[in-house]
């Protein structure tokens, strides 16, 4: 049974994802794409997992934001979301801050929304503001039903957090009603005192704001003044004069472990797409009850071949590892890894603890560990990438903890001087 087609609309609320982040800290990943639409988990884009909870929410009108590098985005929006019925009131849009009427550029995510308040229709009553680059399953239609009962004006999702990470985000203290009565943005270590738990309550970047306060609150003497982003000069403010609840963060990942991921680092991204990997996999990709929804292509079957030139033989192995459709496993070994689709491994490369996109070709008797290789790469045989970081670091983009990132369009000499490209084909289109 399709949920989308059954799950019952949150009539009058109107969810604005904020996607125009220029996500530097994901660089090289980011080189030629939005942040929502670097590829994650093998088959999504890291927009698909916002856009899912809306569909799964019963949430049916939808904004998506944009700004820099955008065109990619757009084209999976396209392919990937024209499953709304327009004819009963249902769409997801996409708009850049050109085509906006006050400004060609967004200045802060207030200011994203400001830009675009018309777009909110008079039948709205609550405006959902999201993020479009969190890794996380919610029910968003529970947070609207919370918001209208206790007669908030704004109503913020919230999760607990080690005390260690909380000037990573931004905090919020709570009187026992729920009533949120102070907001920091990325504090000082320390700083606010402890919940009862022992760990700090910080914002998930998920509001719940009645339409006409927020019409009220981003005005443009407000914008004027330098009041352009939610977390820095909105929401501290706006807690003093209006009635601003905490939601507590309701998991439909169905794990012992809450999960929320936000991935705006490169280790950040590569953990979450570990967390995939292995028997039990820490994020449940697999919950029909819980759909995730992205573009499908029609791409063959996965493909382990048996290599017949290899002494004794030697089949082709994916261990505790997500294989997508159209990859071709030759002879190869695959431990804790992402393939994404039509991955090429070749006879006796060996591939561990990475993720590889889509179209990557790795050539024979390589050997590749602790490496993100990025859309169409062709890794020439007998390569070793992950082993010599210092060697990595002359060609590649390596992190502090160790992990190799290799961009589209790079350059990956051999041991016989051949070089190999990433493909030629235009940047928008494979980005």
């Amino acid at each position: 049974m399709c949920f989308f087609l059954f799950c019952v609309p949150v009539k009058n609320v109107f969810a604005v994802l904020l996607a125009g982040g220029e996500g530097t800290r994901l660089y090289p990943l980011t080189k030629y794409r939005a942040k929502p639409a670097v590829p994650f988990g093998g088959v999504y884009r890291l927009i698909d997992f916002t856009l899912s909870n809306c569909i799964n929410s019963g949430i049916r009108k939808v904004g998506v934001l944009m700004q820099t590098k955008s065109t990619s985005l757009n084209r999976h929006l396209h392919l990937a979301w024209n499953i709304y019925r327009p004819e009963l009131g249902e769409y997801v849009f996409s708009i850049h801050p050109a085509l906006s009427e006050a400004d060609d550029v967004f200045h802060g995510t207030a200011d994203a929304v400001f830009q675009n308040l018309r777009l909110i229709d008079h039948d709205v009553a609550e405006v959902l503001i999201l993020s479009a680059d969190h890794i996380y399953k919610m029910d968003y239609s529970r947070m609207v039903r919370h918001h209208r009962e206790c007669r908030a004006d704004a109503t913020l999702a919230v999760i607990e957090v080690e005390r260690p990470r909380a000037h990573q985000f931004g905090v919020v203290q709570t009187d026992p009603e729920g009533r949120i009565v102070d907001f920091a943005e990325k504090p000082k270590e320390g700083q606010p005192p402890p919940i009862a738990s022992g760990k700090t309550l910080a914002s998930m970047g998920v509001y719940v704001f009645d339409r006409a306060m927020l019409m009220d609150v981003l005005s443009p003497e407000a914008m004027a003044a330098g009041d352009v982003d939610f977390g820095k000069n909105i929401l501290p403010k706006l807690i003093h004069d209006h009635r601003v609840m905490a939601y507590d963060f309701v998991d439909e990942n169905r794990k012992l472990s809450v999960y929320w991921r936000d991935v705006g680092t490169i280790e950040a991204f590569y953990d979450a797409n570990m967390d995939l990997v292995g028997v039990d996999p820490i994020f449940n990709l697999y919950d029909r009850a819980w759909p995730l929804h992205t573009y499908q292509p029609q791409d063959p079957p996965a493909k382990f071949v048996f290599a017949d030139d290899h002494p004794g033989g030697r089949c082709g192995k994916a261990m505790d590892s997500i294989v997508s459709a159209g990859c071709i496993v030759s002879g190869g070994r695959v431990r804790r890894s992402v393939l994404s689709p039509r991955v090429c491994v070749h006879s006796w490369a060996q591939v561990e603890d990475s993720v590889l996109m889509d179209d990557v070709s790795i050539g024979r008797h390589c050997k590749i560990r602790r490496t993100i290789i990025d859309k169409g790469v062709s890794i020439p045989p007998r390569i070793e990438i992950g082993y010599d970081l210092e060697r990595d670091r002359e060609l590649f983009t390596v992190t502090d903890s160790g992990i190799v990132v290799i961009s589209k369009y790079t350059s990956v000499p051999s041991s016989t001087g051949i070089i190999c490209l990433s493909p030629t084909t235009p940047v928008p289109q494979t980005a």
